[in-house]
């Protein structure tokens, strides 16, 4: 079933699941996000200490946009040096079950990966001249 263009501020897209990854997706968009709803209010410096992977630009960026889709709201203080605190808005609030989802899922990809090598391991180190097929084991619906 084809879904018709929409648009919406400024955004095109075909079904809600594209546009939900078009405000939520990226790297950094999400783990912005988590840590906000998890950790409260904090500022610029602390997420850049919490995520020390992420450039400054990107840093700046990514809160930006989550601020221009009302996803984090950003309140400056009239202090010298500036003070600027970022916290969650209601509906980015709202988001935070689905990432909890997305975590739990993460987890149940990590442990069936690092079960799968395991009998890799315990195979090649028992019977190191054949070759076996580890069959995927089925993942549960998390919800």
């Amino acid at each position: 079933m084809a879904c018709p263009k929409r648009n919406l501020g400024g955004r095109q897209y075909y079904c809600t699941v594209e546009l939900a990854l078009q405000v939520l997706g990226g790297k950094w968009k999400p783990i912005i996000l988590w840590h906000l709803g998890c950790d409260g209010t904090l500022r610029f410096s602390e997420l850049k200490r919490i995520m020390p992977n992420i450039t400054q630009k990107m840093l700046t960026q990514q809160l930006r946009e989550l601020e221009t889709d009302d996803m984090v709201s950003r309140k400056v203080y009239p202090q010298v040096p500036p003070k600027v605190e970022y916290s969650l808005t209601e509906l980015g609030r709202s988001v935070m079950p689905v990432l909890e989802s997305l975590g739990a899922w993460g987890k149940q990809f990590e442990d069936i990966h690092r079960q799968e090598k395991h009998l890799a391991l315990q195979t090649e180190t028992n019977s190191p001249s054949t070759e076996s097929v580890i069959q995927p084991t089925s993942i549960p619906n998390v919800v």
